[in-house]
């Protein structure tokens, strides 16, 4: 039991790091990235191959995820937000499933789709399974605590003031002298390499990890924590990443209530509760836990 709540907790750290990331991009800024997914598998990756391959600590490796991720985000933003809204959601839409297609084909470096195993647990060579659990979980808590600190350093200051200006009225940002594609790529990147980070989370918490756990779907499921939360919210996105989990986890248990449910269908199940809940969200709370009423 000690270790099934330690595996949720880990799980709804990774989702609020990433769903405080999607909520910079999304809430304060305006930008629509479909494609959180890929810059959590880069992070992954990242820090497995570098842990794996070139003989890096597991801790030394999450600096470089983080860098990573950040630096693929910026091309695309200096593409892609000088256009209109729905292209940058398009073009990170098309990056994620680019990097899931890297993953596959390129077997010298990544295995292709029979994953890397063996991708080593922080401290495990200090104690057992669970003190390493331990410990992931303990820099995780410290990592989420850092990361809102800054969110709310950022999203309160002047430069915050500015991007909510840009979400709000770009051309009026504009009008006032300021260019908005600067900072779009700056909070994309910013975004992206707190994607990256989770993803190295992931990675050394997992032990393996394949091409097919960073597909659209888990993209779909953040986006889903931040409405369900708040958007503009950092409070919202950590209670959105709860409740998500809890939803997620809870549906597991139908099978022993609902009969005629195999475990072949529990993931179609499972889809189409997430989906009525999200449907009952923006029905009767288009704001969110955290929204002001009113807001859409």
């Amino acid at each position: 039991m000690t270790a099934y709540l330690l595996t949720i907790l880990v799980v709804m750290g990774i989702y609020m790091l990433l769903a405080l990331a999607l909520d910079l991009q999304y809430g304060f800024t305006g930008l629509i990235n479909f494609g959180l997914a890929g810059f959590f598998g880069v992070g992954a990756y990242a820090s497995a191959l570098l842990t794996l391959k070139a003989g890096w600590s597991p801790l030394a490796s999450f600096p470089a995820a983080v860098a990573l991720a950040a630096l693929l985000a910026w091309p695309l933003g200096r593409v892609a937000l000088r256009l209109r809204d729905d292209y940058l959601a398009i073009v990170t839409l098309g990056f994620s499933e680019v990097v899931r297609l890297v993953l596959v084909q390129e077997q010298w470096l990544t295995n292709g789709v029979q994953g890397i195993p063996g991708v080593p647990r922080l401290g495990a060579s200090w104690g057992d399974t669970g003190f390493s659990t331990g410990l992931l979980l303990a820099l995780l808590v410290l990592a989420l605590i850092v990361t809102v600190a800054v969110l709310r350093r950022i999203t309160h200051s002047p430069y915050g003031r500015t991007i909510q200006a840009i979400r709000d009225d770009e051309i009026a940002v504009r009008v006032l002298g300021k260019e908005p594609a600067r900072f779009k790529t700056q909070v994309l990147m910013l975004g992206a390499g707190i994607a990256g980070l989770s993803g190295a989370f992931y990675a050394h918490y997992m032990t393996y990890i394949v091409p097919d756990q960073f597909v659209p779907l888990l993209t779909f499921y953040i986006w889903m924590a931040v409405i369900m939360g708040g958007v503009a919210r950092l409070s919202g996105s950590v209670v959105g990443a709860v409740l998500l989990v809890v939803f997620l986890e809870g549906v597991r248990f139908l099978r022993g209530v609902i009969p005629g449910i195999s475990d072949a269908d529990m993931g179609s199940v499972q889809l189409g509760v997430v989906g009525l809940i999200l449907i009952l969200f923006m029905r009767w709370r288009p704001q969110g836990l955290f929204g002001a009423r009113g807001a859409r």
